[in-house]
């Protein structure tokens, strides 16, 4: 399981021009998942973000977490993040999970994070989407597990 993780000062999910999702300060969360995940992967991932220190205490050093400032997450399914562009001009996604493992563990995923009691919104997935973010930092960590 794959997770770009994208410390955001505001983020939003539009469908069809339409506002779907939104979030205040907090994490904007890209998810790929793999054939080899399971829910393990999932949970351990989950517990990893919400513990991850990566806000800035009052001297400017990343000493807090997601559940630390009381943030706000929006997680977006990305399957590309599996992509491997190893070998020739096209990427292959060979790797990525079939479409009903790939949904049933995002949406595990977001359960694991909603137990957090942090507020937790959502892309669609498989829609085409607008994501947009103010990007804060910009930090940007990428996570696998």
């Amino acid at each position: 399981m794959k997770a770009l993780i994208q410390r955001v000062k505001r983020a939003s999910v539009h469908i069809d021009k339409h506002l779907y999702s939104s979030i205040n300060q907090g994490l904007l969360i890209f998810l790929g998942v793999e054939k080899a995940d399971e829910k393990l992967n999932a949970e351990k991932l989950a517990e990893k973000i919400l513990k991850l220190r990566i806000f800035e205490d009052e001297n400017e050093k990343m000493n807090y977490s997601i559940s630390d400032i009381k943030g706000e997450i929006l997680i977006v399914s990305q399957f590309t993040l599996c992509g491997n562009c190893k070998k020739g001009t096209r990427p292959s996604f060979d790797n990525s999970a079939p479409i009903d493992k790939a949904l049933e563990l995002y949406n595990y995923f977001v359960e694991c994070m909603k137990k957090s009691s942090l507020k937790v919104e959502t892309g669609k997935f498989q829609a085409m989407m607008d994501v947009e973010l103010i990007n804060d930092g910009p930090v940007t960590f990428n996570l696998e597990m």
